[in-house]
């Protein structure tokens, strides 16, 4: 759950938050799913423990999750192939024989319609109106926090900076993981920006911000980071030039899933039919589960859709 919905009296209590985000749940999953390519077996000791990405798609495995591979084209239509497997998407493969590679029917988790050609119209316009939320993530390791300590503050909301917000690390230690104590430590600044265009409609905001996600030079996103930190941080003694040691800036164009709000979209307000309700209808043998499929830009989501997907014939997952 987003903890913007948790009471604010109970969200101290109730928030958790692994060192890396949602990526140890990932992490979780894979070594559930494939034992052998992360040690370990614990949601603590997962923390620091490194993946043998060797073991991922190894041919006698029940389970094989293979990277660097772009599907082109999914469909529906089942062939069936020697030792009565189903197949139907074709998958480009760099293998021994360098020949694509066909895999089983199963579930879409992209929710790009692109790629699936014989869907319905009515549900390719579905999917296509779920535009992604760009996001710009900038990670910003500093010296210290001494001027955060000086200024009471560990979090600063500045909606009309570049950068509408700004926060220090969350402090968690788990598993061997040890987050930073002391105010003369070093840590990691997040800095965030909605990608966006002031006064246009919502889906449009977001096809502008990801155009400008792509033009902004890094040039451009260093002077911001540089300059927001010095105007906000000035008076508690931080001086850019010194204090920040290295940058990390993460573009997200294709960011959270969209969510429907009654100022953008009207069908929310008259309780009809939503646009990710015929979006995810299964067709033939394909079905879709993602955050995209019920609107909703969090893990919880994602794996909610894809529970009634978890029965039945073998399935591969395109994410």
């Amino acid at each position: 759950m987003n903890r913007d919905a948790i009471r604010s009296d109970e969200a101290e209590k109730y928030f958790f938050h692994f060192p890396d985000g949602n990526a140890t749940i990932a992490r979780l999953l894979v070594r559930k799913l494939i034992p052998a390519a992360i040690p370990g077996s614990s949601a603590t000791d997962v923390v620091l423990a490194k993946a043998d990405y060797r073991k991922l798609d190894e041919p006698s495995a029940s389970t094989r999750i293979r990277l660097n591979s772009t599907v082109v084209k999914v469909n529906h239509r089942a062939i069936r192939l020697r030792r009565k497997k189903w197949k139907s998407a074709t998958l480009p493969k760099e293998a021994e024989d360098g020949a694509r590679r066909e895999l089983h029917s199963g579930v879409l988790a992209c929710g790009d319609s692109y790629i699936a050609p014989e869907l319905p119209d009515a549900q390719k316009e579905a999917l296509a109106s779920a535009q992604k939320v760009p996001l710009l993530y900038n990670n910003v390791l500093v010296r210290n926090w001494s001027a955060f300590q000086k200024l009471g503050a560990s979090a600063i909301y500045a909606p009309g900076m570049y950068h509408t917000s700004v926060n220090l690390d969350i402090p968690v230690s788990i598993g061997g993981y040890e987050c930073t104590k002391k105010p003369d430590q070093p840590i990691v600044v997040h800095m965030m920006k909605a990608a966006c265009k002031p006064g246009r409609p919502a889906r449009e905001q977001h096809k502008l911000g990801r155009i400008q996600l792509y033009s902004t030079t890094f040039e451009t996103y260093e002077r911001n980071i540089r300059e927001q930190l010095a105007r906000m941080l000035g008076l508690g003694g931080f001086d850019p030039a010194r204090d920040i040691l290295e940058i990390t800036v993460n573009r997200w164009p294709h960011g959270y899933a969209y969510e429907y709000n009654s100022l953008a979209d009207q069908f929310w307000l008259e309780g009809s039919e939503t646009p990710c309700q015929v979006a995810r209808k299964p067709f033939g043998r394909l079905a879709i589960a993602n955050s995209d499929a019920d609107a909703y830009a969090y893990t919880d989501c994602a794996i909610d859709q894809a529970v009634p997907c978890g029965a039945g014939v073998e399935k591969f997952v395109i994410s």
